[in-house]
């Protein structure tokens, strides 16, 4: 590979990605308008709010959850041995999403509730951990949306007995547009498809959500539970007083 070809690759990446970036946020609008007011709506009844993903998917989970300028009460669904890639071998985390009845006894065990919402991330949505976890949360009352790339289901098999996918089982979709496999680039010289994107792009569309659910909480003059960076002046404080107030609604600090 010339070497001008490689330096290329880095701004062919940013270019790729911020191309996706403006597809989701012209082709979701009102997706994200529509999760977004799911969860206004539980946060005004006093409901809970609950993120999941596994493998890598679990990053955008776990980036919604205790973070500066985000909102108190996402809460993270942790199913263990499937939240990124903390377990050894890594490849055994890929293979509990292949095992069924790990969706139901994590739910069944946790404080979600009916009433509650739970976002579930997966970017092909075939897996048998995230399909059960929609299934699962569904019966059990919650509401469930659904961020995953739509096309998976046109293009692959899905892995779970019902031969459904994520997307079948969510009150609202988000469709971040990934193409299969996760890559954006090619080089000659590269055998193999590279630079993923799935990160960067359902990060940005969960944090839209998030940040559309606030804007309409403050439009029906509720204030939006927000937590502060605990690195200006002032925000440890009011981070211990909205936990306070929310307290019976936030799980991560117990």
């Amino acid at each position: 590979m010339a070497d001008s070809v490689a330096s290329e690759l880095g701004g062919r990446f940013f270019d790729a990605a911020i191309s996706l970036l403006q597809r989701v946020r012209d082709a979701e609008s009102e997706n994200m308008r529509a999760a977004a007011a799911l969860i206004a709506d539980t946060v005004e009844a006093g409901g809970r709010l609950f993120a999941f993903g596994a493998g890598h998917s679990s990053l955008a989970a776990q980036d919604t959850v205790y973070r500066a300028g985000g909102l108190a009460l996402m809460n993270l669904l942790n199913v263990p041995g499937t939240v990124g890639v903390d377990v050894m071998p890594a490849t055994l985390g890929s293979a509990l999403e292949r095992v069924g009845g790990l969706a139901s006894a994590a739910l069944e065990s946790s404080p979600a509730r009916a009433g509650d919402v739970l976002v579930v991330i997966s970017l092909s949505g075939r897996n048998t951990l995230p399909v059960e976890m929609a299934l699962k949360a569904r019966s059990l009352g919650l509401r469930v949306i659904a961020v995953t790339s739509v096309s998976y289901a046109s293009r692959t098999e899905s892995r779970h007995a019902s031969g459904t996918f994520l997307k079948d089982h969510a009150d609202v979709v988000l469709d971040s547009g990934i193409p299969i496999g996760d890559t954006v680039l090619t080089a000659e010289g590269v055998a193999a498809p590279f630079a993923p994107a799935s990160t960067v792009v359902t990060s940005a569309l969960l944090q839209a959500t998030l940040a559309t659910a606030a804007g309409l909480l403050a439009e029906r003059g509720t204030e939006p539970p927000l937590l502060r960076s605990g690195n200006v002046d002032g925000g440890t404080a009011w981070n211990e007083q909205v936990m306070e107030e929310y307290g019976d609604r936030i799980f991560y600090r117990r």
